[in-house]
């Protein structure tokens, strides 16, 4: 009896590996979901809904439980060392005047806003090629054990998800 049910188990084994059915439908085209896209020296535009804003789309569009950190390039230290703040970010300036810069952002598309207290107009060079990062970074609905980065360090969020930033996209 136990040669008869191990010679089944062996034919059902080599009868159900062989099997093969129609192909199912392709699927969404992949991402690699460690990125970072460069929006460079572009100038916010302005309309009377949003105020001034820079905006685009995701292609393709991110994973259900991603995240963007958005970081603007406030300076250099020297030709090979750019300083990124992370946003949302205020910038303080003479007289009470203040610029705020904010975004948000779906599984479809993003908008950096800048915002202040006065005629944001009289400020161009905080308005005009403006550079950006964006950050896909990985996310999960169900991992609570990982320990995450300093977001607002650009750099310890670079390392801590293994993003290689040294072929940036750009974006526009």
């Amino acid at each position: 009896m136990k040669k008869i049910l191990t010679l089944f188990a062996v034919v059902g084994l080599f009868a159900f590996t062989g099997c093969e059915g129609d192909q199912g439908p392709e699927g969404p085209p992949g991402r690699n979901v460690n990125e970072v896209f460069e929006i460079f020296n572009a100038d916010f535009g302005f309309n009377a809904t949003d105020g001034y804003n820079i905006s685009g789309n995701f292609n393709p569009l991110l994973a259900d439980a991603d995240t963007v950190l958005i970081y603007r390039l406030a300076g250099t230290i020297d030709a090979n060392t750019p300083i990124w703040q992370l946003i949302p970010r205020t910038i303080y300036l003479s007289n009470n005047r203040e610029l705020d810069y904010d975004y948000d952002f779906s599984r479809e598309d993003y908008k950096i806003y800048a915002a202040g207290n006065y005629d944001e107009a009289t400020t161009p060079d905080l308005l005009d090629n403006q550079t950006f990062r964006i950050v896909i970074v990985p996310g999960t609905f169900t991992d609570k054990s990982t320990k995450k980065p300093d977001y607002s360090d650009y750099y310890a969020v670079i390392k801590k998800y293994g993003i290689d930033d040294t072929n940036v996209k750009r974006l526009n």
